[in-house]
């Protein structure tokens, strides 16, 4: 089984082809192709970490769709003085296919 650790949108993802991943917002419409970053590659018993072999490396996605993650709420309170705050946060998100590795 062939799989690899990526680095998308700030976080390191373990990704196989075929997999669905979500991630930061990434630019673009809604079927390009995005390449990403590989820090590790595990093909069967062989690992690759070397940085001169992972160059060779390419992992390429498909963007399906942006959403929107679940909605954050923080809520500020000081005692005793009357002083409340509300404040809301829905993360921009983007949908990945992996269609290679190679």
């Amino acid at each position: 089984m062939v799989y690899a650790i990526v680095r998308a949108g700030g976080r390191q993802e373990k990704v196989s082809v075929g997999d669905t991943i979500v991630i930061n917002r990434v630019a673009g419409e809604a079927g390009d192709s995005i390449d990403l970053a590989p820090v590790l590659l595990v093909d069967g018993d062989k690992v690759t970490s070397a940085q001169a072999e992972l160059a060779k490396v390419k992992v390429t996605a498909e963007k399906v769709e942006d959403l929107r993650g679940e909605k954050i709420r923080i809520l500020r309170y000081k005692n005793k003085t009357g002083y409340k705050k509300r404040q809301g946060h829905r993360q921009e998100l983007t949908r990945l296919k992996i269609t290679g590795i190679a």
